[in-house]
């Protein structure tokens, strides 16, 4: 098998979902993922770190070097290692082993403890999830696809809770302490119409109860349009979205006849 064979088969296995192999790839690093994180956060509890010290380090440097070993197969295997490096999920990969090779360095250093800090950030092998998953990516798309409408949605809001807080401020305002200022009155409407409802602060007067009242009624239809939005767009995305990944960007979301990357441009079954 030549070189350029090799580097698609592991391109294929590690980047898309759509084969056996690629399903039990995403699974596998899915589970170290999982294993992982739950090390670390079994590991910042004292009376477990003082105890199990040592497995812990164990098991924080086998997934150490899995997680470097996929790294190094993920720049290898891709067409353009310098543009997968600088995307985001490369600079999470890359995050995520760093910390347990930089505390080799300042090991010891009583002056440098705060480095040990940095290890948390291994938790955002945690985001890898959205990758991994093809229902993650039609998720992302249609976040993207839906990104005005959702600004729109969230501006009217906006202006709701402004016009809404700007009332009660005048209504509440003269016997009620608590809506001492307009933007105190709209971090209630804000509260409330997203039906938190802290109950720090409350209407007294019979005006501002019905307008509350109002205010509630209103949140419930509110938070049903963002849903309504992302559903549209999740159902548009999956008749759309498949598992296929573009070997110079490394991006998905093609359509199923695509021949080159929307992204990029690049041919997505190019073979050197």
């Amino acid at each position: 098998m030549t070189r350029n064979r090799i580097k698609d088969r592991l391109f294929t296995v590690i980047f898309e979902s759509d084969t056996q192999a690629g399903k039990f790839f995403d699974i596998t690093l899915l589970i170290c993922i999982l294993i992982s994180v739950i090390t670390i956060l079994l590991e910042s509890i004292p009376s477990y770190q003082k105890e199990y010290s040592y497995w812990f380090r164990s098991v924080e440097w086998f997934f150490t070097i899995v997680f470097t070993l996929e790294y190094g197969l993920r720049l290898y295997s891709t067409r353009n290692a310098k543009k997968y490096a600088l995307s985001f999920f490369g600079i999470i990969d890359l995050l995520s082993i760093l910390p347990t090779y930089i505390g080799l360095v300042f090991a010891g250093a009583h002056s440098l403890m705060i480095i040990r800090l940095v290890r948390v950030l291994r938790i955002f092998r945690i985001f890898k999830l959205t990758k991994q998953l093809t229902d993650g990516n039609v998720l992302l798309s249609a976040l993207k696809a839906s990104r005005s409408k959702i600004m729109i949605f969230l501006m009217s809001v906006l202006l709701i809770v402004c016009v809404f807080g700007t009332i009660m401020y005048l209504v509440e305002g003269p016997v009620n302490a608590s809506f001492d200022s307009i933007p105190r009155s709209i971090y209630w409407c804000i509260v409330t119409v997203t039906t938190v409802g802290y109950g720090d602060i409350s209407p007294v007067t019979s005006g501002g109860q019905f307008l509350a009242s109002i205010l509630m009624i209103c949140g419930y239809a509110i938070l049903a349009v963002p849903t309504g939005i992302m559903t549209g767009e999740i159902i548009r995305s999956e008749k759309k979205a498949t598992a296929q990944t573009c070997p110079y960007c490394t991006k998905q979301g093609h359509d199923k006849d695509a021949t080159y990357c929307k992204f990029c441009g690049m041919p997505l079954h190019e073979r050197a």
